[in-house]
């Protein structure tokens, strides 16, 4: 089988697989990312994402990770919402979860996925490396290299197909496959992303500082969420789409098709005060085999407090109350804050 002809029979698979987008490419970066990435770092953009930093060399260099590789078979799978990504974050009373999250954990469906897939690419006698978002690797550049797309503005891939809505895994592989063509960055002289942040974490198109991202500081960050951007988190408790869901190119996508990330009812505007009283065993419970449950119950006990706090809803005093009283210093933190915003002169 000629080189061309085992890449239309991965790719072929791969759409037979489900994935949504396919491309490949060489097993290599410019050496402009890993300034980039360098530049990021040094600026502390990270935040407390300590293993951007530890691992940056074979983050920046795909064949320092695995010198082996020499192609890269880089695979989106769409998750676009049905209807408005946005339409819980108007409801003040419901908390908001990025729309990725509503189901099973993307990690664990894609992984199957490119197993599969690897599995008949290792029958041609090469070898493979299989990776979804938990190891040092570029996924973005590698997708814009492969052709999937171009990172937008929001830092994020951007398909003219799929919009902002593509959840990225690749197969590193021995073999020597045609590379496809780069796409072009399409993003023109739109700022809609950056204008529609809420705590204005882009500071500049392309550049995410991800201290100030309501993405990084629900799900990301430990400790106590800084006073000063509290207020722009609104309702979102795990999460955040604002950037994605305005991309114009989304008009293109068509909803997801993958059955295990159509969202769950009960996580598409959940009641705040009902996920203010859930112990561990009601968190777990209620978060088996999704990403949520990857927080743990305190990390995600102090988004929803900061959310009770943020909705001026006198009905969830009690919660914010109950949540001042928890065991746990920073959701206590968190929930005395909520509990003096909604009623300052009877909390001090």
């Amino acid at each position: 089988m000629t080189e061309s002809a085992l890449k239309a029979a991965i790719i072929a698979k791969a759409h037979a697989l489900g994935f949504d987008s396919v491309g490949i490419t060489r097993a290599s970066l410019p050496p402009a990312r890993a300034s980039g990435l360098h530049e990021y770092l040094k600026a502390g953009h990270h935040g407390s994402m300590g293993w951007m930093e530890t691992r940056a060399a074979e983050r920046a260099d795909p064949q320092t990770l695995w010198p082996e590789a020499i192609s890269v078979i880089s695979l989106g799978l769409s998750y676009a919402p049905f209807g408005d990504a946005l339409a819980a974050t108007r409801i003040p009373e419901a908390g908001n979860i990025s729309v990725y999250a509503r189901n099973r954990d993307y990690h664990d469906v894609i992984k199957g996925k490119l197993k599969h897939l690897a599995q008949f690419v290792a029958r041609r006698g090469a070898g493979v490396k299989v990776f979804v978002d938990t190891a040092p690797v570029m996924e973005k550049p590698l997708a814009q290299q492969a052709g999937l797309g171009w990172t937008g503005k929001h830092t994020n891939l951007v398909s003219r197909r799929h919009g902002s809505w593509l959840l990225l895994g690749e197969i590193f592989t021995t073999l020597s496959l045609p590379p496809d063509a780069p796409h072009a960055d399409r993003c023109g002289n739109c700022h809609a992303c950056i204008t529609a942040c809420p705590t204005d974490a882009i500071p500049a198109p392309y550049r995410l500082d991800a201290r100030r991202c309501i993405s990084y500081l629900t799900i990301e960050h430990k400790g106590p969420i800084p006073e000063a951007l509290r207020p722009g988190i609104g309702n979102r408790i795990y999460g955040c789409d604002d950037c994605l869901a305005v991309c114009p190119w989304n008009k293109f996508a068509q909803a997801g098709h993958e059955a295990k990330l159509t969202q769950r009812e009960d996580l598409t505007a959940p009641r705040l005060a009902s996920l203010a009283m859930l112990d561990d065993a009601g968190f777990r419970t209620m978060f088996a085999g999704s990403p949520i449950k990857r927080i743990g119950r305190a990390r995600f006990a102090r988004n929803v407090a900061i959310a009770i706090g943020n909705s001026q809803s006198a009905a969830l005093r009690p919660a914010a109350r109950a949540l001042a009283n928890d065991e746990d210093a920073v959701v206590a933190e968190a929930g005395a804050w909520a509990a003096q915003r909604l009623d300052p002169s009877s909390f001090p």
